[in-house]
């Protein structure tokens, strides 16, 4: 069944984890009993497991499910699925914490420690995507505030003059110019950027100019690139075979699941917020019959149907928002050439039932970007945090060895 017709239950997911373990239990019921010797937690280290494997198939379940109803607020790619996929994110990284740390004496030894280490290593190559992407949340920001100059210049206003529709104008061409994709984007007027701040005389005079500006926080270099970080993430990540998964008592599956939910999460944000060399042609490398493979496939093939239409193809942000925006500004801009005045009547109703549109569009912004950032920092700070413990722990392992 290819994965866009995915229409099931996590009940009706093929429990891939479960067989393993119970695999597992028949092979090296020894090898169990002696880690029992190590470790006061290790006989409870596949109900772990599977409750971790669990929690992975149910948030991508329900992530696909908010997905495909299109009529909800957290609809494919809008800050509310974005958000959600984050929450998803946060839990499983603490529950996958909460293995390695539950059973260190079976975690933190050869060749569980290896595998737990790489882990960490693509973690870290994270970080910069989630640098990257709150600098694409100032942009949206940014754009935001020319979108409110529009509003602000056509609304609440008892009559509507020439003044007015420049003012408007001048934004919506700002807006128009800013968010063109980064491929097309002059590198001068980025490369100005780096000199903007609060000691730069400067800055007041071309603060006009802001929402031409790709990021105003530059938290990476110049020479980043999006796609290059993903595929680095991705890089040699392949399921584990059957002696693997016995060898070290099913937690490679576990580490396997982790590394997978991790370069999704850093892939799905790259695709929706504006960033640096943004691409998507990632390998995703995971085998349908993972209790959560197929939901994370079937989101990985929508995406991507939504990265080749037509209206979304070479724009700087896939997040439903950004093409609100888009169509707004795009509405505004043939609705404010198109005027004469004085306006009619009918026109002047048309202008205001536009910048109503206009308006709901930018509460939803406004309501959704200040939590956004907060949970992308959260995501930072929780692999920061679960990174530095772990390495800690195998530097105390492998010193007392």
């Amino acid at each position: 069944m290819p994965a866009t017709d995915y229409q099931g239950s996590t009940a009706g997911f093929p429990s891939f984890g479960r067989s393993v373990f119970s695999f597992q239990r028949d092979q090296v019921h020894s090898m169990d009993a002696a880690n029992n010797n190590h470790d006061s937690g290790a006989g409870n280290l596949e109900v772990d497991l599977d409750a971790f494997q669990r929690q992975v198939a149910n948030r991508f379940h329900d992530l696909w499910s908010s997905a495909s109803a299109s009529s909800t607020p957290e609809g494919l790619l809008s800050v509310g699925w974005v958000r959600k996929l984050l929450d998803a994110f946060l839990c499983c990284q603490e529950e996958f914490r909460a293995v390695l740390f539950n059973h260190k004496a079976v975690v933190f030894r050869h060749p569980v420690d290896r595998m737990v280490s790489d882990y960490f290593e693509r973690s870290v190559k994270a970080l910069d995507v989630c640098n990257a992407i709150r600098d694409g949340i100032e942009q949206i920001r940014q754009w935001h505030k020319l979108l409110e100059i529009v509003r602000c210049a056509l609304d609440n206003q008892r009559s509507l003059g020439e003044g007015q529709f420049r003012r408007a104008k001048k934004a919506l061409i700002d807006l128009a110019i800013g968010m063109l994709d980064e491929k097309d984007y002059n590198t001068t007027v980025a490369h100005r950027n780096r000199s903007f701040g609060r000691n730069n005389p400067s800055a007041g005079r071309d603060h006009r100019h802001l929402g031409h500006f790709r990021s105003l926080s530059w938290s990476v270099s110049r020479t980043w690139s999006a796609a290059r970080q993903l595929q680095a993430i991705g890089n040699n990540l392949a399921a584990p075979r059957a002696n693997e998964v016995v060898a070290t008592n099913g937690i490679a599956l576990a580490v396997f699941t982790m590394n997978s939910v991790l370069l999704f999460v850093m892939w799905a944000l790259v695709a929706a917020i504006p960033c640096q060399d943004r691409g998507l042609q990632v390998h995703f490398s995971i085998p349908r019959n993972f209790s959560w493979g197929l939901p994370m496939l079937s989101l990985h093939e929508r995406i991507m149907e939504e990265s080749k239409r037509r209206d979304r193809k070479n724009v700087c942000g896939l997040l439903l928002e950004i093409h609100q925006i888009e169509k707004c500004s795009r509405v505004m801009s043939e609705l404010t050439d198109s005027v004469q005045f004085p306006l009619t009547e009918e026109k002047d109703v048309e202008v205001r039932q536009r910048v109503n549109e206009l308006s709901q569009v930018c509460e939803a912004i406004k309501d959704g970007l200040d939590p956004l950032e907060r949970q992308v920092r959260e995501v930072f700070h929780r692999i920061v945090r679960s990174r530095t413990e772990g390495l800690d722990y195998l530097g105390r392992a492998n010193h007392s060895e």
